[in-house]
């Protein structure tokens, strides 16, 4: 079928958003390491580096957090259109739709060359992505949706829109970290999609809805799920060892979470993960996931073909535990990866706003010469 490479090593914009050195293991977002981030700010902090390049002072901090907060409610008409899709829909796919939907209740729907007015959008769409996949949640479940409090900030509305409780710092902290450390990665799938989109002209709600599409395939966003399965799978600590003998090293499949396409040393969040994982094991007295997961981290990070092809877990592995043993649902994680990079997608629309048409090149490999022969005598 021809070369299907994924344009690997071909540069397509200059970015200040973010630096992956897969080489050395550093994520950078616009000049901070990625460590003192997920250590020191709040999510809304990020958003606002990535969005204005620079962090914010106290004051604006409090009015930026406070304006999402205020804008995170969805239309009645979103969560009604939610209510008539089918139960058991993927919520990959719901996030799609009601993104989708939010277009037709924005006032500023079409327009995509004011950068002011593209951030007004952006706060309303960033907040309401996190109401959204917090209804869905509940609406599932045959539970009327929760609507956000604007004395709160995304992590800990995410949380409260679950239960209706007033949120577990702890557990608000660890979303927090989780959507920092995912919020960008350069040039990524789901961030080239939206820069494509942004590049036709297209608007913002259409930008980010392909960005989520694109996430949503388990070769992107959907692999922290699919990582959790394979833990799930292997069900007790001591089948950790024949479950990679009978399945790794003399059978056909791979590890999930573990490798990546550009890091080719320790993923720098994977390991800040770790660290919240285990934490948040000993904390719940539950340490089975934890203990599976690193486990079989430590028999492919001995093993020899994990060695020489440089593979070592990446940020899906032990956000999986994290998200799990925070008590959600395996098939909400990735929506929460997409709530996480609306903050690069955003930032990436607005750097693309204004560009050429993204229209690369194709090399034929087809037949030539063939003539056309009626329908009857083929």
């Amino acid at each position: 079928m021809g070369n299907k490479g994924g344009l690997q090593g071909v540069v397509v914009a200059d970015i200040t958003s973010s630096l992956v050195d897969g080489e050395n293991g550093r994520l950078i977002y616009e000049g901070y390491e990625i460590q003192d981030l997920a250590q020191n700010a709040l999510f809304e902090e990020v958003v606002y580096l990535l969005w204005y390049k620079r962090l914010p002072n106290r004051a604006e901090l409090e009015a930026f957090t406070k304006l999402l907060a205020e804008n995170a409610t969805v239309p009645q008409g979103v969560i009604d259109l939610m209510k008539n899709l089918p139960k058991d829909a993927n919520p990959m796919a719901v996030l799609r739709t009601a993104t989708s939907a939010l277009a037709h209740y924005d006032p500023d729907s079409e327009e995509l060359s004011n950068k002011e007015i593209v951030l007004q959008k952006a706060v309303r769409v960033t907040g309401q992505m996190t109401s959204i996949c917090a209804a869905w949640d509940r609406i599932r479940k045959g539970q009327e949706p929760i609507a956000p409090r604007t004395d709160l900030n995304l992590s800990q509305n995410f949380v409260y829109m679950l239960n209706g409780k007033d949120p577990d710092p702890a557990i608000a902290q660890a979303f927090n970290v989780y959507m920092v450390l995912l919020a960008e990665h350069g040039m990524n799938a789901s961030t080239f999609t939206a820069r494509v989109v942004t590049a036709t002209g297209g608007d913002y709600h259409s930008a980010v809805v392909a960005a989520i599409g694109a996430l949503k395939g388990p070769s992107h966003g959907g692999a922290n799920a699919e990582a959790m399965h394979q833990f799930v799978e292997i069900g007790e600590v001591e089948n950790v060892e024949n479950w990679f003998q009978t399945n790794i090293k003399n059978g056909d499949r791979r590890i999930m979470g573990i490798g990546h396409r550009i890091y080719k040393a320790l993923d720098p969040r994977a390991q800040i993960l770790r660290d919240h994982a285990e934490k948040l094991a000993e904390a719940s007295g539950n340490m089975k996931w934890f203990l599976i997961a690193d486990n079989l981290a430590k028999l492919a990070r001995a093993d020899e073909y994990f060695i020489e092809r440089k593979l070592y877990p990446n940020v899906d592995y032990y956000s999986a535990i994290v998200l799990y043993t925070l008590g959600l649902d395996i098939d909400m994680f990735t929506p929460l990866f997409a709530i996480s990079r609306i903050a690069g997608w955003t930032a990436n629309i607005i750097d693309q706003m204004g560009g050429r048409l993204i229209r690369p090149d194709a090399n034929y490999i087809g037949p030539m010469g063939l003539k056309w022969v009626p329908v009857d005598q083929r």
